[in-house]
């Protein structure tokens, strides 16, 4: 089952051998299995984690709401799940991709939605909110970040986007709080409530088999999307999200982390330290882009020199907007508005640099 296959640049290792296809589910620790499911992104996948609770199973995330994900829900559940049926749904955020087919599982199984309350109540409102108002506070949001007319052209999809990739969300939720102890099967899981990539975003750790559901919170290889979006535009989200990462630090080096995407590794020490990095370089490189004023927009062609879809450029900008409002927060950096409305970001000390 497992291998030695790691990163030449760290001490972090991927111990699980292959990948699960879609409608598979593969044990990769007593009692837990993996499930992936499809994604109609760049990013193509997520991955879902079957826990053996007894008399039935409890899943950790849901999946998309496709049809993709359907047929291959619906083949677990006719031959993979091994008889027993799924009783519980314990969901780490609101995204998607994570909370998206719980409502069709709670209508053909019964499965009862456990969730961060703030989560829940937000996937909630983004699921039936409809007509101009939304719209209108997308565009107001992307326009003063410096959006084309071009990609403003892209909001309208943007503000829908939501509710087309979820089904109805269960209208009842058990909310889980930070610290929570959940037992699932005779073991303990405890909730360790993070911030930043999501309002809430709930990860579970069982200390008996040194295991932890890090979903969204902690992943290998990429860094989790940490963005400003239109529901809470003077957000400083990257404060939280880094400030969430010591919570991880006093849990046992050799711990598996079960990630919401790519694969399951060892080496959490030093992932959060990479992901640490990884911001402090970004930072670094967004105070160096405002030299002179500059959009959101402007800072997003700055860091990401690459081509990016339409899906992604909504990642940059959030992401591009949550290193400036850091920034911003800490004294580094200064926000004026434009005479057309838009926000310009300068650095501080940019006076001299000026031509």
């Amino acid at each position: 089952m497992r291998d030695e296959a790691h990163s030449p640049q760290t001490d972090i290792r991927y111990p699980i051998k292959g990948i699960p296809s879609a409608g598979e589910v593969r044990e990769v620790a007593p009692g837990i299995s993996w499930i992936r499911m499809p994604l109609p992104f760049k990013l193509n996948h997520v991955n879902l984690w079957l826990l053996d609770d007894g008399d039935g199973w409890t899943v950790v995330d849901t999946g998309i709401a496709s049809h993709e994900t359907e047929e291959a829900w619906r083949e677990i559940l006719a031959k993979g799940a091994a008889g027993k049926p799924l009783k519980r749904m314990i969901v780490t955020h609101f995204h998607p991709d994570h909370v998206g087919f719980a409502g069709w599982l709670a209508r053909h199984c019964g499965a009862e939605l456990w969730m961060p309350f703030g989560e829940w109540a937000f996937a909630r409102m983004r699921s039936v909110e409809r007509g101009n108002r939304v719209l209108d506070g997308f565009q107001h949001f992307y326009r003063t970040a410096g959006f084309d007319p071009g990609l403003m052209k892209l909001v309208e999809g943007r503000s829908k986007d939501y509710a087309r990739r979820i089904t109805p969300v269960p209208r009842a939720v058990r909310p889980i709080v930070d610290g929570e102890v959940i037992p699932v099967g005779g073991r303990a899981w405890r909730v360790i409530m993070g911030a930043g990539h999501a309002f809430e975003h709930a990860s579970l750790h069982c200390e008996e088999l040194r295991i932890l559901i890090s979903a969204d919170q902690i992943l290998p290889q990429i860094t989790p999307n940490i963005s400003v979006g239109p529901y809470v535009p003077e957000a400083d989200p990257l404060r939280l999200y880094l400030a969430s990462l010591d919570k991880f630090r006093a849990l046992a080096g050799d711990t598996l982390v079960l990630p919401g995407h790519r694969r399951p590794f060892t080496g959490l020490h030093a992932r959060l330290e990479e992901l640490a990095h990884h911001h402090d370089r970004r930072l670094e490189e967004t105070w160096a882009a405002c030299a002179r004023p500059r959009t959101g927009l402007g800072v997003l062609r700055y860091l990401f020199d690459r081509e990016l879809d339409d899906h992604q450029v909504f990642f940059a900008i959030g992401e591009s907007l949550a290193h400036l409002h850091f920034l911003l927060a800490r004294g580094r950096m200064e926000r004026r508005v434009s005479a057309d409305g838009v926000y310009l970001f300068q650095r501080k000390d940019a006076e001299t640099d000026r031509r």
